[in-house]
């Protein structure tokens, strides 16, 4: 009973011999020109570790790389094609070493366009002894071309304005012997309404009207501001509102039964895609006793006119009637004297007569 687990201890490595058993059949397909799944081969050590660790089990793991070439993510190739239907809109300003005052240029841009700029400095030096740059407000920017003909330098940047961030001022730096500047100030169009201030009266209508000239905002508000806040003029909630436009690029603020409380500042407010900007209109409303009391201060000033002129004329009157009553006084006065000198005179001629007839 006892040889019987002698007999069987030598079956024990038949596993192993199998498995180098597949792995010398394995090796001639190599050679035949027939490879096997995996490009790498196993070395001898490797080969043997594998060998006594044949019972355990194999686990396969893989990565699969590729290679190709640098490409554009695919969101910049789509902003970059969204983009490329924009207008381009050119402007350049020209420098001379000899210019006192900084040049600047303003443009009125409504919609997302690509933008080329163009500076060129004009001096008598050193082309090369220029430093030249770029800068937004107070950001220096990157300067894409530089180019030099004769005794002119010239400049370009060229960048896309697609939102209101990207606004602003641009502007050229030549640094000689001083600092030579040239400036672009991007703003959205301005708005045009009334500049004096409307006039009316407590129970009339009024319209106040803003436009924009060659431009199409995408939409308008009205605001109304009795101090320093602004109010949204609301139309739905308040039937004495009217808001309407003929066309896309204005817009009417209708108000009905004006009273004194609707005076003050009203402000149209325009949304453009690169930016916002707005007008305002100033509205005096005035109660009928104002022109009233106009009318009155006139006819007192008539009155009081009128009561000089007559006080006058009373006047004037009466010193002419002393004078005439002197005159009277002075003549009848004269008459009796008259009258005394005549008696005086006749009674000597009747004594002479007397004397005679005696």
């Amino acid at each position: 009973m006892r040889a019987l687990p002698g007999l069987m201890r030598p079956r024990a490595p038949l596993l192993p011999l199998l498995l180098l058993c597949l792995l010398a059949a394995a090796r001639p397909s190599l050679a035949d020109g027939h490879p096997s799944a995996s490009p790498f081969t196993t070395p001898p050590v490797r080969e043997e570790t594998m060998t006594k660790y044949s019972n355990l089990s194999l686990e396969s793991h893989n990565i699969s790389l590729t290679a190709s070439p640098f490409t554009t993510p695919p969101v910049r190739e789509e902003t970059m094609a969204k983009y490329s239907n924009l207008s381009l809109e050119s402007h350049n300003i020209s420098l001379t070493e000899h210019s006192n005052m900084p040049v600047e240029k303003n443009i009125t841009l409504e919609r997302p366009s690509n933008i080329k700029l163009i500076c060129q400095f004009t001096t008598s030096g050193d082309l090369n002894s220029v430093n030249v740059t770029w800068r937004k407000d107070d950001e220096i920017l990157e300067t894409n071309y530089l180019n030099a003909t004769g005794s002119i330098l010239y400049t370009q940047y060229m960048f896309t304005i697609v939102n209101s961030k990207q606004m602003g001022s641009y502007s050229c730096v030549f640094e000689e012997k001083k600092e030579q500047r040239g400036t672009f100030n991007f703003k959205v169009p301005e708005l045009h309404g009334k500049n004096k201030p409307l006039i009316n009266y407590v129970g009339d209508s009024v319209v106040l009207k803003c436009k924009c000239q060659d431009c199409f905002p995408l939409n308008w508000t009205w605001y109304s501001s009795n101090g320093s806040v602004q109010v949204p003029v609301d139309v739905q909630m308040n039937d004495k509102y009217v808001i309407n436009g003929k066309n896309a690029n204005e817009t009417r603020l209708k108000i009905m039964q004006l009273s004194e409380e609707d005076r003050g500042s009203y402000w149209c407010h325009a949304i453009f895609q690169l930016g916002e900007s707005e007008e305002h209109i100033e509205l005096v409303v005035l109660s009928y006793f104002v022109p009233l009391k106009a009318f009155l201060a006139i006819a007192a000033e008539v009155v009081l006119l009128v009561a000089i002129i007559l006080l006058c004329e009373m006047y004037t009157q009466k010193k002419k009637e002393h004078s005439d009553d002197g005159k009277e006084f002075e003549q009848i006065e004269q008459l009796k004297l008259d009258d005394s000198n005549g008696i005086e005179n006749n009674a000597p001629r009747h004594r002479k007569n007397e004397a005679v007839g005696q």
